[in-house]
């Protein structure tokens, strides 16, 4: 895994939105995984104002975002559907882009149509990526089997609480959500995780410094043969410059 470190989150936003950037003009017509969350935000805001200055062109590109909650209308605000119209899709024009349905009557159908619709097009060629506390990736919570697609996943009590301050009590933070599962990203061409803050730093040690385990979800990506960390200061706090390098 190679990693960069970066002094903050605002130096995160741009060097993750240059790798996007090289990704697209390279290849027009790239597929690219999204996240949600507040890390990528930062990313997307990027992307927008290169879009603006016409020094970038998203419009042949499809995208496939990691997840979404069940049961959560899309226009609700606290949806994955919203955030991302909020953040990009209003501002920026893609060829197609795809979030998993949430709200589908066969909810396992939704899961083998979504990661159909990724090996129809040829997989992803760049997956953006963000960590939980917990070491999660995507909605992916410790223990979660490396070998499965995208399916129905059940939220930690970690995860609920950390999500809670997006919703007006905690009562309300759904608790299921679809999300690829490590097999889909894993098949990703590309992987770049961002992660900033010293709320961040113990996954990013665990990941580096542990073992490759389904304990710690994203301690898989060291298996990857072309995973990139972003990481600022406070993230890599945990981390010796030896181990910064030597990942």
């Amino acid at each position: 895994m190679r990693i960069i470190t970066v002094p903050d989150y605002a130096a995160m936003s741009r060097v993750a939105a240059d790798l996007v950037s090289a990704e697209v003009a390279h290849s027009p017509r790239s597929v690219l995984g999204l996240a949600t969350g507040s890390t990528p935000e930062g990313l997307y805001a990027e992307l927008v104002a290169r879009v603006r200055m016409g020094t970038l062109n998203l419009s042949f590109v499809t995208t496939f975002n990691l997840d979404e909650y069940i049961g959560l209308p899309e226009e609700h605000e606290t949806s994955y559907h919203f955030f991302m119209r909020r953040h990009l899709f209003d501002h920026v024009q893609v060829r197609e882009y795809h979030i998993p349905n949430g709200n589908a009557p066969d909810l396992l159908a939704e899961c083998r149509r979504y990661d159909g619709l990724i090996a129809e097009i040829g997989g992803i060629d760049l997956q953006i990526l963000g960590i939980g506390r917990n070491g999660h990736i995507g909605f992916n919570e410790p223990g979660s089997p490396f070998g499965e697609g995208t399916r129905i996943v059940n939220l930690t009590p970690d995860t609920i609480a950390a999500n809670a301050r997006f919703f007006a009590s905690p009562d309300q933070v759904p608790r299921q959500a679809l999300s690829m599962g490590i097999k889909t990203i894993m098949r990703a061409r590309s992987i770049v995780l961002l992660a900033s803050g010293e709320g961040k730093a113990q996954a990013v040690a665990g990941m580096i410094k542990g073992p490759v385990t389904e304990a710690l979800p994203a301690s898989v990506l060291r298996l990857h043969p072309d995973a990139t960390l972003i990481v600022d200061e406070d993230a890599a706090s945990l981390l010796t410059r030896e181990e910064l390098t030597s990942a």
